[in-house]
């Protein structure tokens, strides 16, 4: 696989996020489907690939965190502030996350008369918690990407192994450790998907796309085997919720992400051609580069009522398959809009504050 490991941009990754906002958008517009249609096989067949997509965005998330610390700390050498520059604009995106998390919960819940909503933990909360949490660990280890990676496996085996233990656990830790207490994605077990992507992250930024094939082969391989173990695994541990806390069942996810993520990388580098400029492939990348922006939007645009309107109010539980499928497809091209013209925003400010270091570059080396 061609490429310098220190540039190559992994566009597999950013698939991977695309598709994962993608289907996000499809899950939460079950919500406009009739309730006696919500069951069949067709319909768990749809849950099923809907299970993967919480798996996909947390560890990509924590994949692009490792990834851009990894490769700032080894361009030290060439640049000194890089490490800076990306440990600022890191934490900007992670207080991004937060934001947008609160947002959401606005949307939901009475955040001023009752604060204890605004960190309610739904997936954007937890990612922001997760990735401030490892970010210490993953800027200390960067300039070390073999350390990193492998205490990040590390941490991530400690997050799964714990995670069935935690359910028992009481105020103060529910809301934020384990399902109870309205915490939809709590930091277990969710959080070890963040260090799951965190190492083929490191991995790829010291030796890039092979890293990353590496590293996803192997994890792959690993949860096959953990999977196979399922009875093992689901008697070795107090009763629980196995499908939310287990080892075993986060093993399934975390497996069929990563072969998916290894299948996506070898059409990258396999059948590389003029295919990888087209508009489907623009499409599902816009919601990779601007996935926040994608959650948020579509999570307006279907529960927010504006003026009394919300794909929600208008269609809510009143669709059949066909009509929830037409219904889909418009709210998926209402996001695409709001979050390209984002996309486009953010570019336009990047490209401002990078002219206006320059002049301010220039200005100091006149002086």
């Amino acid at each position: 696989m061609p490429g310098d490991p220190a540039t190559t941009r992994i566009r597999a990754i950013d698939w991977l996020r695309g598709l994962a906002v993608l289907l996000m958008i499809q899950t939460h517009a079950l919500a406009l489907l009739r309730p006696e249609l919500r069951a069949g096989t067709a319909f768990n067949a749809l849950q099923w690939v809907d299970g993967l997509v919480a798996p996909s965005f947390i560890l990509a998330a924590g994949f692009s965190m490792a990834l851009t610390q990894v490769r700032a700390a080894l361009a030290t050498a060439a640049d000194a502030g890089a490490r800076r520059r990306r440990m600022l604009k890191t934490l900007r995106r992670i207080g991004e996350v937060l934001l947008v998390g609160i947002l959401v919960n606005w949307m939901w819940f009475p955040i001023f008369r009752e604060p204890r909503w605004i960190l309610r933990m739904d997936i954007l909360p937890c990612i922001g918690l997760a990735l401030l949490i490892a970010f210490p660990i993953l800027f200390a280890l960067a300039p070390h990407p073999r350390a990193l990676r492998w205490t990040a496996l590390l941490l991530a085996a400690v997050v799964f192994g714990v995670s069935p233990l935690a359910e028992s656990l009481g105020p103060p830790w529910e809301g934020f450790l384990n399902g109870k207490a309205n915490a939809v994605f709590p930091l277990l077990p969710w959080a070890g998907y963040v260090y799951l992507g965190a190492a083929i992250g490191a991995a790829t930024g010291e030796k890039g796309p092979r890293g990353a094939a590496i590293w996803l082969a192997g994890l792959g391989a690993a949860g096959i085997v953990i999977w196979l173990l399922t009875p093992w695994f689901a008697a070795v541990y107090p009763p629980h919720q196995f499908w939310v806390t287990n080892p075993a069942n986060s093993a399934r996810r975390w497996t069929q992400v990563c072969l998916f993520a290894l299948a996506l990388l070898a059409v990258e580098h396999r059948f590389a051609g003029a295919w990888l400029r087209s508009l489907p492939v623009r499409f599902v990348e816009v919601f990779a580069t601007s996935s926040l922006a994608g959650y948020f939007f579509h999570e307006m645009l279907l529960f927010f009522r504006i003026f009394g309107f919300s794909f929600e109010a208008r269609w809510g539980r009143a669709c059949s398959w066909p009509q929830y499928w037409a219904v889909t497809v418009l709210l998926v091209a209402c996001t695409f809009a709001l979050t390209w013209l984002t996309d486009v925003a953010y570019q336009l400010v990047s490209k401002g504050r990078h002219h206006g270091a320059l002049r301010l570059a220039k200005s100091g080396d006149a002086a």
